[in-house]
């Protein structure tokens, strides 16, 4: 019964809900001013007609200086600190103009007030009114606390963004804030926004006191390293962690609760996202015919996404997966008024894109199409070979003959002393492109031909972590091939905006590559996904743990580490400070058309054999594959 009132109480509009508060408050008030002669005299005390003037003039005088001073526009449900000094204010300086009216009006009916009567009154009205609001506040707090049960979060830092989020929160039925966890030690005990904030040292305590099972990292501004120690600190604990985007993502208080989004495990890499220079992201697009290649594959896809917007005069989709194609197709005509063509076909076929590059005028190539699964390509190498190198022939051919303007591959680290095929794929497709480049530069076309190099994409299709995700999702176990095995990774927009810079900045040739900072270890990063999923590492210091973690053994052609750069012969630096160049050794445009018609030949006989022979051969020489250059190095010798 008592629930029931309360919420019928807290359903009714807020101007019935002020009207109640204000009745409430004048007898109160009423009480507040007779209590006080009361305690005054000792007894129990019947007033004489002035004395009841006076009493009754209390809440004349109160109310609208509780008005003036806010006290009804704060909701009781959320009242804070701020709200509870007003009401200070608020009485005190009711009390005083009371105690003036009784003296200049004389209606005390005892020739005088006595001195302790304003006093005790000013006391008793505090209580009463104050304590009337903390008690509707804890006791309209019932029925939300029922209903919430077992869905209560905290919010990690109670600044501006926390604040709004955790209004946003309150008004939805999913999840509810318990509090704030904030590191400034000034506001531990405090209430910020109606919310208790606490020690992040209480976590403990407040997770079996409010059986919280969630907890939402509101620092927006913090930079990558602070919020790595902080997802650190929470993944100790079993609960589920989520953050909030940084500051530049975020469009207004009402959508945080949108934005929330699940601990991206670049979360966890301890680097800031690299920034773009605006000045290069539209050289090459903006006002241009763009042709994608891959477009409906994790790379291309988010290419054709950032082109669209832009402004390109054409998109040009080339794509051999009919619903990738629909897809992409669909997402880039909602966002640009570009032109979009959608072609379904390949790069191996070369009167396909021979067609699309003249009759569409196109003067900026993106070539994303690969085969990069190392597994899958090892076990079909003539199709990975005809793809991957034979593709990247073609397409580029085209382009040169088309007069292309910029052509950009999308590269990897695998292709640095490649131990499989398919990094030996990739490392060949550089070697064409830097070819192409350099046929460019002597017949002095001002044809820019490059290449991009980075680490692995986080999320994209292949990558590690959508199958560590798989596989914690299904209670394990989760599987890595070596305890050692270490890689570089960067975000899918991170990636794709180094290739839209790198085009801009190429001179011919060029190999670019982004500092990712530290490689990760693939056995650490399948622990914090567990941990952040609120699971526990099952092995022998956590025989209970939920989620086992096994060891499958390296895979034919998998490397321990990546590498980055091949020759530090002519490393440098470039107009960006987080990219860099290298510009290594290729072939003579005679011994790449040799290599290639030997190739083709294989290729024709489907002698696989021969075919990674031969790829492997060329891709490892030494000739091509100078002392490995450590990432740190280059930063210390770019040139100016």
């Amino acid at each position: 019964m008592p629930e029931r009132l309360l919420s019928k109480v807290s359903g009714m509009k807020r101007r019935h809900k002020q009207l109640l508060m204000g009745l409430v408050d004048i007898w109160l008030l009423v009480f507040s001013g007779w209590g006080a002669y009361v305690l005054r005299f000792g007894e129990i005390f019947t007033p004489n007609l002035r004395q009841v003037l006076l009493i009754a003039a209390a809440p004349a005088i109160a109310l609208p200086i509780f008005i003036r001073l806010g006290l009804y526009r704060s909701v009781i449900r959320y009242m804070s600190e701020y709200a509870l000094w007003s009401m200070v204010k608020a009485m005190t300086l009711a009390s005083i103009l009371w105690t003036i009216l009784a003296f200049f009006t004389e209606m005390t009916g005892y020739g005088g007030l006595p001195r302790s009567v304003p006093i005790l009154y000013w006391m008793l009205g505090l209580i009463f009114i104050g304590g009337s609001r903390i008690i509707a506040r804890w006791a309209l707090w019932i029925p939300l606390r029922s209903r919430f049960n077992g869905h209560q979060v905290l919010i990690y830092g109670a600044g501006l963004a926390g604040q709004q989020l955790a209004a946003t929160l309150r008004q939805g039925k999913e999840l509810f804030p318990a509090g704030f966890l904030d590191d400034d030690q000034r506001i531990h005990g405090t209430d910020v926004a109606g919310l208790r904030v606490y020690s992040p040292s209480m976590l403990p305590k407040l997770i079996e006191r409010f059986e919280i099972r969630d907890v939402i990292v509101t620092l927006p501004s913090a930079s990558g390293l602070r919020r790595r120690e902080v997802v650190s600190f929470l993944e100790q604990h079993m609960i589920r962690v989520r953050i909030l985007p940084a500051l530049t993502d975020i469009a207004s208080g009402r959508l945080l609760v949108n934005m929330v989004r699940e601990v991206d495990v670049g979360d966890l890499l301890g680097r800031d996202p690299v920034v773009a220079d605006p000045g290069l992201l539209g050289k090459c697009i903006t006002g241009k015919s763009v042709l994608v290649t891959g477009a409906g594959g994790s790379i291309g896809s988010e290419l054709c996404r950032q082109i669209a917007s832009l402004s390109p005069r054409r998109l040009v989709l080339l794509e051999s997966c009919e619903h990738a194609l629909y897809q992409i197709d669909r997402i880039v005509r909602l966002s640009t008024d570009a032109e979009i063509v959608s072609c379904l076909g390949t790069v191996e076929d070369l009167r396909l894109v021979s067609s699309l590059l003249s009759k569409y005028k196109v003067q900026t190539v993106y070539h994303a199409a690969a085969h990069k699964h190392v597994p899958l390509v090892e076990a079909n190498i003539v199709e990975g070979i005809h793809n991957n190198i034979v593709g990247t022939n073609t397409i580029a051919s085209a382009a040169f003959k088309a007069g292309v303007s910029t052509f950009v591959l999308i590269s990897t680290d695998k292709a640095v002393r490649p131990t499989n095929v398919m990094g030996a794929t990739k490392r060949w497709a550089e070697l064409i492109v830097q070819n192409f480049a350099q046929m460019a530069q002597q017949l002095g076309t001002d044809q820019r031909f490059c290449a991009v190099r980075f680490g692995n994409v986080l999320g994209s299709s292949g990558s590690v972590i959508p199958l560590f995700k798989e596989q914690i999702s299904q209670g394990g176990p989760v599987t890595v091939t070596h305890s050692e095995v270490t890689r570089y990774f960067m975000s899918i927009h991170e990636a794709v905006e180094l290739v839209i810079q790198a085009g801009s900045m190429a001179n011919g040739g060029d190999i670019f590559l982004l500092d990712m900072g530290d490689p990760v270890k693939i056995a650490d990063l399948a622990r914090n996904m567990i941990h952040l999923a609120g699971r526990t590492v099952r092995d022998q210091y956590n025989p209970e743990g939920d989620i086992e973690i096994v060891v499958t053994g390296l895979r034919p052609g998998e490397k321990l580490y990546e590498e980055l750069l091949i020759s530090s012969a002519n490393g440098c630096g470039t107009d960006h400070p987080k990219i860099m160049r290298a510009n290594e050794p290729y072939p003579t445009a005679e011994e790449l058309t040799s290599l290639l018609s030997q190739l083709h030949k294989m290729i024709d006989q489907l002698d696989s054999d021969k075919a990674k022979e031969l790829v492997m051969s060329v891709a490892t020489q030494d000739r091509y594959t100078e002392i490995a250059w450590p990432v740190q190095a280059a930063k210390y010798q770019r040139s100016a």
